[in-house]
């Protein structure tokens, strides 16, 4: 099978596309390659743009994507895109969750545009768990029967990356759709440890000796002690467990957010950026640039890469064993009434 062209849409730093190529380790396990190229990337993160470039070799175009005319993106075979989640989060409430009435979460309509334009053979879409509940749970219905009618066959599962072996809780909502004109036996792929017992844990990742830059303060910590009483579920980890999700606030993180933070010696301290890195399964070769507030939101808003690798062997080995289906016989009568209809529906 020739190598498969993907265009890689909300790429951010590349979370995604670390998973899609393959060919990295972590935690002393090696992720074979795939036969993938990424042909295309867009975001609108210039930051996240700059640490995609680094490492993947590939600028990808920084335009929003409500304004990149999809005629003119290089032909590709799967189409991805992590759109953004903070319409659909759970934490987003102040502003409560505005789902798709929010400009944001209205990103996925230029997903459906791209695929309508370009009919790849599949496509792979991201988000938050909390997108199955916003609007009283009537928004994802909606998200799935426009990838419906771009032509798709859809599929969706949450997944959680601690199922995988990566030291984090974070659930996310897979959406898997195939062309219409291709039989696929497509399944969402296993979990890797099903057990507690068997979980990467934090204590794999992280350094013991740190910059005090990133410790807090004696006045912080003093400061939550009087709150302790009302403190958030985040704060200190279990280093003998898998890490809470991780996100972009990470470079705002405080003592009395939901955000993880490590009690170490004593002495409570925020992740760096590079152990951030590795919580969500990035290996140690990718390279991080920028400010370290550059690089958390950056790698707070990534998919995990192992996880997605999982995903990637998955869609992919049902593309290799599809088969187009069987067009009927029709008369040149038939043929001319049945192109009118479609043409028709799609003007509509």
């Amino acid at each position: 099978m020739d190598k498969l062209r993907v265009a890689s849409l909300f790429c951010g730093c590349g979370g995604t596309d670390v998973g899609l190529l393959g060919g990295f380790e972590y935690l002393g396990c090696l992720y074979d390659t795939y036969n993938i190229e990424i042909v295309y990337a867009n975001d609108i993160d210039k930051n996240a743009c700059s640490i995609f470039e680094l490492n993947f070799g590939l600028k990808p175009d920084n335009r929003d994507i409500r304004d990149v005319d999809a005629s003119v993106l290089p032909d590709f075979d799967i189409l991805t895109g992590g759109f953004p989640c903070q319409s659909f989060s759970i934490i987003a409430q102040n502003p409560k969750r505005l789902g798709v009435k929010d400009d944001l979460g209205k990103l996925f309509f230029d997903m459906c545009r791209v695929l309508r334009e370009k009919q790849p053979k599949c496509f792979i879409a991201e988000n938050v768990k909390g997108i199955l509940s916003v609007n009283k749970k009537e928004a994802f219905p909606l998200i799935i029967d426009e990838f419906e009618k771009c032509g798709y066959m859809v599929a969706y599962k949450v997944l959680n990356s601690v199922h995988y072996g990566v030291p984090q809780k974070r659930e996310r909502v897979f959406i898997i759709g195939y062309r219409n004109d291709l039989v696929v036996d497509f399944e969402f792929p296993e979990t890797i440890t099903t057990s507690e017992s068997d979980y990467a844990i934090l204590a794999s990742v992280i350094d013991t000796d740190v910059d005090e830059k990133y410790f807090f303060s004696e006045k912080a910590v003093a400061g939550m002690m009087k709150k302790r009483e009302n403190m958030n579920k985040g704060r200190a980890q279990n280093v003998n467990s898998p890490c809470n999700t991780v996100g972009a606030h990470l470079c705002k993180v405080s003592l009395n957010s939901t955000d993880p933070v490590l009690l170490q010696d004593g002495k409570y301290r925020r992740f760096t950026p590079r152990e951030v890195a590795r919580i969500q399964s990035f290996p140690e070769t990718f390279k991080l640039t920028g400010t370290d507030g550059a690089q958390y939101r950056a790698l707070g808003n990534a998919i995990p890469p192992v996880m997605f690798w999982h995903v990637t062997g998955k869609v992919t080995e049902a593309l290799r064993k599809a088969k187009e289906k069987e067009k009927p016989a029709v008369n040149s009568t038939e043929i001319t009434f049945e192109h009118m209809t479609i043409f028709g529906e799609q003007i509509f």
